[in-house]
């Protein structure tokens, strides 16, 4: 379902607004370096984030693990090649290269800055869970300064694709 979504999300928002967005495709030889470090980075913020949250909030390590839940029964591999190729890179397109874009383009950066990071948050709510609507606030902000610093989307595809594969498949946080 995550990828269907995805996808019809991320290719509606290039059809629809392509002449806009292409220009954020372009690479740059730092873009690697960039994506792979931050996505390194917020790995480390949610690791320690994890372990405070642990700390402090007694129903945090369960809700951590419901997380978890979604992916079980489905090869590691497959997992980890959707969210490369599919789920990090469409997350990418249409919350940053198309929602943050648009939302600071009419608000101004700051305030289309948080309003991007709360809708990104806010759709997790029907999830229930408090430590993922947190997650996907921490992840919206660091991707979305990650995007408003490059004004470019490979280094955000590249981080988040990089962050899925460790968090997700490589080295979960339970």
């Amino acid at each position: 379902m995550m990828c269907l979504t995805a996808g019809v999300l991320a290719g509606g928002c290039l059809a629809m607004d392509w002449g806009h967005i292409k220009p954020l495709f372009r690479p740059e030889g730092s873009d690697v370096v960039i994506g792979g470090v931050s996505g390194f980075l917020l790995y480390l913020i949610f690791w320690v984030g994890h372990c405070l949250a642990s700390e402090i909030l007694p129903f945090a390590s369960d809700q951590v693990n419901a997380i978890y839940t979604i992916r079980e029964g489905t090869d590691a591999r497959l997992i980890g090649l959707l969210l490369v190729v599919l789920i990090g890179p469409a997350e990418e397109i249409f919350w940053r290269g198309f929602v943050l874009r648009r939302l600071c383009g009419r608000y101004g950066l700051l305030c289309g800055f948080v309003l991007g990071t709360a809708v990104y948050a806010g759709v997790h709510i029907g999830s229930f869970n408090l430590m993922l609507i947190a997650a996907a606030a921490i992840g919206g902000a660091f991707w979305g300064v990650l995007f408003m610093a490059t004004e470019r989307l490979w280094p955000c595809i590249i981080s988040h694709a990089l962050w899925d594969v460790i968090i997700f498949v490589l080295w979960p946080i339970r």
